[in-house]
């Protein structure tokens, strides 16, 4: 199996990531550290896919999808921290006033996981941001320890994947999720 990731531009791949089984359903789109908390609630169903749809347009683009072949088998988040709600977010520190990148969401879908997606996507992300003249990316992963997570709440990532791709924990969280902290890492592009 070859992976290919490129920048998330095509509406209907994002769809087949992270899209609802049923148009009017509400999940997450990968918006809730993406815009403000308010908007985030205001959307309901179909205008989240909306919201979404005119994001992939945009430049940037909102992340990075993984391909196997023609196929979307996973997504990365991937932002200025400037245009998402870690500019302002009291659980996870600023280490410094450089202007960073983001990387706060890892999917692979059901039936492509364990074959080394995650890693793919860690990386594509970087080197989206860096093809952006980001200085730095950070992400904001699971410190499980090894223990199992809920495949749900894996979204942030696990430490040892960051650490495997070169990030290195720069700053400790209060945030947690899925009963295990969260850290802040970061990989330095200079």
């Amino acid at each position: 199996m070859s992976i290919d990731v490129r920048p998330a531009t095509v509406f209907d791949d994002v769809r087949a990531v992270l899209g609802p089984k049923r148009p009017d359903a509400n999940v997450c789109w990968c918006l809730s550290y993406r815009i403000p908390s308010k908007l985030n609630n205001e959307l309901r169903g179909p205008a989240r896919g909306e919201y979404v749809a005119d994001l992939v347009r945009a430049d940037p683009p909102p992340g990075v999808l993984a391909y196997d072949g023609d196929e979307p088998v996973g997504w990365a988040a991937v932002a200025p921290r400037a245009d998402t709600a870690f500019a302002r977010n009291r659980k996870i520190p600023h280490v410094d006033d450089l202007p960073v990148w983001s990387l706060w969401c890892v999917r692979v879908r059901p039936g492509h996981r364990g074959q080394g997606i995650s890693h793919a996507l860690i990386e594509g992300a970087v080197e989206f941001a860096r093809s952006r003249q980001a200085p730095v990316v950070e992400a904001y992963p699971l410190d499980n320890g090894g223990a199992k997570v809920d495949l749900t709440m894996a979204y942030p990532g696990l430490l040892k994947n960051f650490e495997a791709a070169g990030f290195r924990v720069a700053a400790e969280t209060t945030s947690v999720l899925a009963g295990f902290p969260r850290v802040l890492v970061r990989r330095d592009l200079r």
